[in-house]
């Protein structure tokens, strides 16, 4: 998994501000600072500063609250690490009061109390221990945000590989019943009908395992399938599709249509030269349009079923979300399925 680049961009943000801050309050000094004035206020009780920022960023939150749940006993290490710096700061302050304690004001040179000096330097360090913890909670709460939508995503793709693979021995079994029909009957369209079975398990297998693929090529798919079953009709099938539009040029998910065509050879009637399965695909830049009529065979219940449908719905669910339209009119003589995807 993918490392996330919060922790160092929120890090830096938050340094950064404090660096701008620092550099402006020296720039805007009257006094002159001395290298030793810079040593102990930027450097010596900095690097205090910053220790406290990441014993508490990188051990006490992580070790006491995250890990052990134990609020009371970080509730005193906070207050303890408080404590111990500000001894640390005012020890440095009272042994060069110079440096620290004296400052210039209006021309004139005042001095600051040590009580002064020490409540200031508890505001500082409380300053900074809480700055930590904040930085650390968005930091673990941009990255629990990561691994949610890294899973959710993980879980489509399994789910989708999930359907697909329903999809494809689904296929494959109405097929070679088919096919097996056929060698039964010793008939001659046998190996035709093998020849065809091929290139659709060529395309099944190879051509669909990338997220789209031009639309022509699902197309073509569906017409050697329709090709395939009709080997198997002695006295015809008739099928009437109609190709509009820029068919070329767009994209889809692959094998999101052919289950409604499936479904039109397993369920309805496609030996009627007066009322054929009629499928109609119309594709512009933005959507897709796809429909399936056919006269229901109503001697066929298929007790079975299969995965059809259901398998398909969820996958427009789960690809295009609010983007896709599915309308089923399942009248006492006909069954039409319309599809509409915004693609």
């Amino acid at each position: 998994m993918k490392k996330s680049k919060a922790p160092l961009i929120l890090n830096s943000i938050f340094w950064g501000i404090i660096s701008i801050f620092v550099i402006s309050t020296v720039l805007m000094q009257p006094e002159k600072i001395t290298m030793k004035d810079y040593f102990l206020s930027i450097g010596v009780f900095g690097l205090l500063n910053v220790s406290i920022f990441y014993i508490n960023y990188i051990f006490l939150i992580p070790e006491f609250v995250k890990k052990r749940k134990k609020y009371w006993v970080y509730i005193l290490l906070f207050v303890v690490t408080i404590i111990a710096v500000v001894l640390v700061k005012t020890v440095i302050a009272v042994l060069n009061p110079i440096e620290i304690l004296h400052y210039v004001m209006d021309g004139k040179l005042k001095e600051r109390s040590v009580n002064e000096f020490v409540i200031v330097s508890c505001f500082v360090a409380g300053f900074f221990l809480v700055s930590s913890g904040i930085v650390r909670f968005m930091v673990d709460w941009f990255d629990s945000e990561r691994v949610q939508r890294n899973l959710e995503s993980e879980r489509r793709e399994m789910e989708l590989q999930f359907l697909k693979s329903q999809l494809n021995p689904h296929f494959l079994f109405n097929s070679l019943n088919n096919i097996y029909s056929l060698a039964y009957q010793k008939s001659d369209k046998t190996a035709d009908a093998i020849m065809k079975l091929s290139e659709i398990m060529r395309y099944m297998i190879y051509e669909s395992n990338t997220p789209t693929v031009a639309l022509s090529k699902e197309v073509d798919y569906l017409k050697n399938y329709i090709e395939l079953q009709k080997i198997r009709f002695k006295d015809g099938a008739f099928i009437e599709m109609t190709l509009n539009g820029e068919i070329d040029d767009q994209k889809i998910v692959p094998l999101m249509l052919i289950s409604f065509v499936e479904n039109a050879f397993k369920h309805g009637v496609v030996t009627d030269a007066n009322e054929p399965v009629k499928i109609d695909i119309i594709a512009n830049q933005k959507i897709l349009h796809f429909s399936v009529i056919n006269k229901k065979n109503n001697q066929n219940k298929d007790a079975q079923g299969g995965v059809g449908l259901p398998n398909v719905e969820r996958r427009l669910q789960l690809i295009y979300p609010d983007r896709y339209k599915l309308n089923v009119v399942n009248s006492p003589t006909h069954y039409t399925c319309e599809l509409m995807i915004d693609i």
